[in-house]
C-alpha cells in the first residue's frame, strides 16, 4: 500500500484514532494536515511527524469558516486533499435519552453530521477538478447496533455511516470513493462517557464480555481500516465495522 504523492486531511488528528491515521498515511509517503480544536496537540502530532511532510491547522469542524480555511492552507503548502478523513467526533455522556439537554444534542450533532455537510461543501469541488479522491467518514457501531444511553450519539453516527453510502453513489461521477468505517468502543478521550461510568478494571471487563474479539479498539485498528479503504480503488459505499464482532 503506498501514498506517495498523495495529500490528506485528519480532523480531529491530534489524539486517538486521527492521530494514529495521520502518522500511518504519513509513514506511507502522504503528506498531512493534521487538524484539531486543539492547535497545540495538532502541533505535536505535525512535529513528531515532520514539517516537511506535515502541517498543523486548527478547526471546528462544526464551523464552515474554520473547514474553509483548513482547505485554503493545505492546498497553499500541499496541494488539493486527495484524501479527506472525517474522524473528529463529540459524544454526550451515557445516560437516558431524556437527560440529554438540548445544546449537548446541538453539539453532538455539530461535530458529528454537519461536520461532514460542510467537509463535503468545501472539499467536493476541489476533489472533483483534480480528478477525485477518497473521504471517509468515521461512523461508529453504535449506529449500526444502537444500545441505550447513547440513542443520541447513536442517531447521530447513523447519519454518518448512511450519508457515506448516499455520498458514494453521487460522487461516484467524478471519482470520489466514499467510505465509513465504524468502530466499536475505544480507549479514547471520550471512553468514559460512553460508559457512562469510572474507567476501572471492572467496568471495562463488563463492556470487553460484549465483544467477540475480547478487546477495545486500539487506535491502529482504525488507521488499518482507513489505510485499507484509501487505498482500495474499487471499494466506495462501505459501511466497515472495526469492533471485535459486536456488531454481529
Amino acid at each position: 500500500m503506498d501514498l506517495k504523492n498523495k495529500v490528506a486531511l485528519v480532523t480531529g488528528a491530534a489524539s486517538g484514532f486521527g492521530e494514529a491515521i495521520a502518522h500511518r498515511f504519513a509513514g506511507l509517503g502522504a503528506r498531512v494536515a493534521v487538524v484539531d480544536l486543539n492547535l497545540d496537540g495538532a502541533e505535536r502530532v505535525a512535529a513528531a511527524i515532520g514539517p516537511d511532510r506535515a502541517i498543523a491547522l486548527r478547526a471546528d469542524v462544526s464551523k464552515r469558516a474554520d473547514i474553509d480555511a483548513a482547505i485554503a492552507a493545505i492546498q497553499a503548502r500541499f496541494g488539493t486533499p486527495d484524501i479527506v478523513v472525517n474522524n473528529a467526533g463529540y459524544t454526550h455522556r451515557n445516560q437516558p435519552a431524556l437527560e440529554v439537554d438540548e445544546e449537548t444534542f446541538d453539539r453532538v450533532y455539530a461535530v458529528n453530521v454537519k461536520s461532514i455537510y460542510h467537509m463535503v461543501q468545501a472539499v467536493v469541488p476541489a476533489m472533483r477538478d483534480n480528478g477525485g479522491g477518497v473521504m471517509l467518514n468515521v461512523g461508529s457501531v453504535s449506529g449500526i447496533r444502537p444500545r441505550p444511553g447513547l440513542s443520541w450519539y447513536a442517531g447521530s453516527k447513523g447519519a454518518a455511516n448512511t450519508l457515506s453510502k448516499a455520498l458514494a453513489v453521487e460522487f461516484a461521477p467524478y471519482k470520489i470513493r466514499v467510505n465509513a468505517i465504524a468502530p466499536v468502543m475505544g480507549a479514547t478521550g471520550m471512553l468514559e462517557d460512553f460508559m457512562g461510568m469510572p474507567d476501572t478494571p471492572e467496568n471495562r471487563a463488563r463492556f470487553l464480555g460484549s465483544i467477540p474479539l475480547g478487546r477495545l479498539c486500539e487506535a491502529g485498528d482504525v488507521a488499518d481500516a482507513a489505510v485499507y479503504l484509501a487505498t482500495a480503488d474499487f471499494i466506495t459505499g462501505v459501511e466497515l465495522p472495526v469492533d471485535g464482532g459486536r456488531s454481529v
